[in-house]
């Protein structure tokens, strides 16, 4: 007997949408004006005709999607009319029979343009490409001309990361790579703190699940304690700053997941020994904009009067905010009870810009916030710059896009005192390009702090930096290698084709000549073939080499004799066809993994980057040149591959149909003392028959560590050691660890 599907009522849903549309209304009224609510209707029709009746994978009416998306622009950015129109209209070119013309006639070029940069890139892409890279550029491009594509993509994404559950668990790993590897930094590089962090915590929902789930459990069984905690330290300095005169407000906020996850893998600690958990914030009201930073060193200045700062952790985020306008005090104090505890001092300005980012900027626009502007504009014209420079493979300029524009910042100081921020890596050559194009191309070497210093130097927070120029010097290819931002290696390549153009124009009047005693014309048929004939790509690369005589034309004359090349093999672009190939090859096998859509049984590697073993979540990875390779999702790796390559992606799983043994590497740490390293090789070796390929460990001061790389069966066999090993006297610290099979 077949199961009906379930019933849908029509009419609870249509009442659901109205609903959800009317509150996107009521809390976007106070950024509206004028004609704006008949726009938003406008567009909702339109949006409700394309996706009538398309549903999510959850089973829910698509257009909760688009509701969803621009709620996001209104309540947690900030934006207004054009945002929420193009957030209800940014799936309708992709998925309904509406064009772009369409939303042009109706809402005008600006949201049409910004719809576009939204709607993804369809059609067959070159072997070796991305369609995520190629989808991720063109949205880019989009942003030179308005910065809300980015906004409303960003809202798009975590809306799509908030209803991953319904998702299977291949698609899952993919878009939260993605959205780690791409997204995540956006947002916080365009100040939305409170939107990347909740990108990590559900990249970390879905990668690690354990782990997730473990912290959320314990901060929800600490938060009463915890609560105790930050009341008890507020009190005495609450009443201290009020009575100066200070109107605040003071909130306490545990950190987020995946940062105190990153603390107990970095720092190889258990949850109960993370000293800073949470974050105090103490905003400061009703100040005007000359009184900011005045008052926000006051209220410091009370607080480490009742604890004691550590001097190390001291951040001044308002005399020199980021590029992406964030402005704060941060510090780090020892409270009455032994335990750090970070506080963080702003103003309401600084607040509201901190939560919401670049759109926050517009409402205090009339106000004096230069400062904070100007940097935020700084690092668009950076993002600006990088897009001039977009000839490279959609790959690269990903690459080039995340080297330079995710970076953290240094701050340079020009000899007459300007400050210029960089990006962390920066070269005294960087800087000269960062000056201007011409000094790049002169320079010969820099004075970093009155010390002369060569181009490649890489420069630190705070240098003073003085360029040293020649007009006899030009940029060499050698200079690619240590250059480090865009506009420079950009600059750079410019400066080298025209000299190339220059040697080539040399190169082909030679090639011209030989020819000539032959009584052969140059012509483009012949120039194809005397580059087939020398290997070469370009006209420019075979014309240019020949005037740099590093092409033997002595047998040139031989360019259109028949050769006769190797038979190629075919190349295998898709994944379907690739395991369909290796089945066929292969034949029935038994094996640990079962690979594809179908669970095949087929041929796979183990990556060595990352070591899997039975238990392991894993993937798969088609390789251009070696087969599939299996990783796991936490590899160090995982987050790149998924998010360039995510078509090459093919869901694993283990079966346990023979034991095997695998490499595991186990990290320990403890007190010294005599007979412990026998109590390990006693429990690894005889006690639990487990085999031992190395065990390396050092002793410092009556503390030891080790890393012991053994042979398991599965996760389940691996903890089961680590757990022993943990029980031996004087050991303080057992854990796994990644390593690569050099």
């Amino acid at each position: 007997m077949i199961a009906e599907a379930p019933q849908i009522d029509l009419i609870a849903e249509r009442k659901e949408i109205l609903k959800r549309y009317k509150q996107l209304l009521k809390n976007a009224k106070p950024l509206l004006k004028g004609d704006d609510a008949k726009i938003i209707k406008k567009a909702f029709a339109m949006s409700m005709d394309a996706h009538q009746d398309m549903r999510r994978k959850s089973g829910e009416p698509y257009i909760f999607h688009p509701i969803a998306v621009a709620q996001i622009c209104v309540d947690e950015i900030g934006l207004g009319t054009t945002s929420i129109v193009a957030a209800l209209l940014h799936d309708v070119v992709e998925d309904s029979h509406y064009k772009l013309k369409d939303i042009e006639s109706l809402f005008g070029e600006r949201v049409a343009k910004i719809i576009d940069g939204l709607t993804k890139i369809s059609g067959v892409f070159e072997h070796g490409s991305s369609q995520q890279a190629e989808n991720f550029r063109k949205m880019l491009l989009t942003l030179s001309y308005d910065v809300r594509v980015i906004l409303v993509k960003l809202a798009d994404r975590l809306h799509n990361m908030r209803t991953l559950d319904s998702m299977s668990s291949d698609k899952q790993l993919k878009i939260a790579s993605e959205t780690m590897f791409l997204y995540a930094p956006l947002a916080h590089r365009l100040g939305l703190y409170a939107i990347k962090s909740e990108m990590e915590d559900l990249f970390l929902k879905y990668t690690e699940p354990p782990e997730y789930r473990g912290i959320a459990l314990k901060l929800k069984q600490t938060k009463a304690a915890r609560n105790k905690f930050i009341s008890d330290f507020i009190a005495p300095i609450e009443a201290e700053i009020k009575k100066s005169g200070f109107n605040i407000t003071i909130k306490g906020r545990p950190k987020s997941i995946f940062s105190i996850y990153n603390k107990i893998k970095n720092q190889n600690t258990p949850f109960e020994k993370v000293y800073d958990l949470f974050a105090i914030r103490i905003i400061v009201h009703d100040l005007k904009t000359d009184e900011e930073k005045a008052a926000c060193w006051k209220v410091y200045s009370i607080i480490t009067d009742f604890y004691k700062p550590n001097p190390d952790r001291l951040r001044d985020w308002i005399s020199t905010p980021r590029s992406n306008g964030y402005e704060s005090l941060h510090t780090t104090i020892m409270s009455s009870l032994g335990q750090w505890v970070e506080v963080q001092i702003r103003t309401e300005r600084m607040d509201d810009i901190a939560e919401k980012g670049y759109a926050a900027h517009w409402k205090y626009k009339e106000g004096d916030v230069s400062n904070a502007e100007a940097g935020l504009e700084q690092w668009l014209s950076r993002v600006r710059e990088v897009l001039e420079n977009n000839d490279a493979p959609a790959l690269d300029f990903v690459d080039n896009f995340r080297a330079n524009l995710f970076k953290e910042e240094i701050f340079i100081f020009t000899p007459k005192g300007e400050l210029k921020p960089m990006p962390a890596g920066s070269t005294a050559l960087d800087f000269a390009f960062e000056i201007h194009s011409q000094i790049g191309a002169r320079c010969i070497g820099a004075k970093v702090n009155q010390k002369l210093v060569p181009l490649s130097y890489v420069l630190s927070n705070g240098d003073q930096v003085e360029i040293l120029t020649s007009v006899k010097q030009k940029p060499s290819e050698d200079w690619l290698k240590f250059v480090f931002t865009s506009k420079s290696k950009g600059k750079i390549r410019e400066a080298l084709k025209d000299s190339l153009r220059t040697l080539a124009d040399d190169g082909k009047e030679i090639v011209a000549r030989k020819l000539k005693h032959a009584k052969i014309e140059l012509t483009d048929e012949i120039q194809r073939k005397l580059m087939d004939f020398y290997g070469e790509k370009s006209a420019i690369e075979l014309f240019s080499k020949v005037a740099k005589h590093q092409i033997d034309l002595s047998h040139m004359m031989d360019f259109d004799k028949p050769t006769f090349k190797e038979e190629q093999q075919p190349t295998i672009t898709d994944k379907k066809d690739f395991v369909r190939e290796i089945s066929k090859i292969k034949g029935e096998k038994t094996d640990m993994l079962l690979i594809g859509e179908d669970m095949e049984k087929i041929d796979y590697n183990l990556a060595s980057c990352c070591n899997p073993i039975s238990g392991d979540n894993v993937f798969g990875f088609v390789t251009v040149s070696e087969g599939i390779k299996i990783h796991r999702t936490t590899c160090p790796n995982a987050i790149e591959l998924m998010s360039k390559f995510g078509y090459r992606i093919i869901k694993a799983r283990w079966t346990s149909q023979k034991e095997l043994a695998f490499p595991a590497g186990i990290f320990i740490e403890g007190t010294d003392r005599v007979g412990i390293i026998n109590d390990i090789t006693i429990i690894i070796s005889t006690e639990l028959k487990v085999n031992m390929r190395s065990i390396t460990v050092d002793s410092d001061d009556g503390i030891f560590t080790g890393k012991i790389i053994v042979y398991v069966n599965d996760t389940k066999h691996l903890d089961h050691l680590m757990e022993k090993l943990s029980n031996v006297n004087g050991i303080l610290k057992v854990s796994r660890f990644d390593y690569g099979d050099k």
